[in-house]
């Protein structure tokens, strides 16, 4: 399972990044579009956004990644919310620190560090399988 995630993630890295894209397009992704369609390949159903996703699955500390476990952190537009309101991007985490995701300011599929950045705006891991 956990290959048939990361090997289907990596085949669309460089895809653009379009706020609102539509389920099971593949031409352009938002974050939690890109989840989904992920997931879904490697049989493993998905809510289409990121709070909905969120509901899912079950919560693991941030010592206690591993690959494939999704990672919901909030934005600037969420931050003052409450509960999972406050949710506004997700991520697959790859390991060794790596994520693979898609967000306005990289405008495309990418792997990012998970670093302080990051952290600083993390709500919270699910692990759905």
């Amino acid at each position: 399972m956990k290959a048939c995630i990361i090997k289907t993630a990596l085949s669309y890295l460089e895809t653009p990044y379009k706020f609102n894209a539509g389920s099971n397009q593949t031409d352009v992704f938002d974050c939690s579009s890109f989840t989904q369609f992920v997931y879904h390949q490697c049989g493993i159903l998905l809510p289409r956004n990121s709070r909905q996703q969120f509901q899912m699955g079950t919560y693991q500390s941030i010592q206690n990644l591993e690959a494939c476990d999704l990672l919901f952190f909030t934005t600037k537009k969420r931050k003052q919310k409450h509960g999972i309101d406050r949710i506004g991007h997700v991520a697959i985490y790859l390991g060794n620190g790596k994520m693979i995701h898609t967000y306005p300011k990289g405008k495309k599929v990418k792997i990012s560090l998970l670093n302080q950045n990051w952290l600083n705006t993390f709500i919270g891991a699910k692990r759905v399988f």
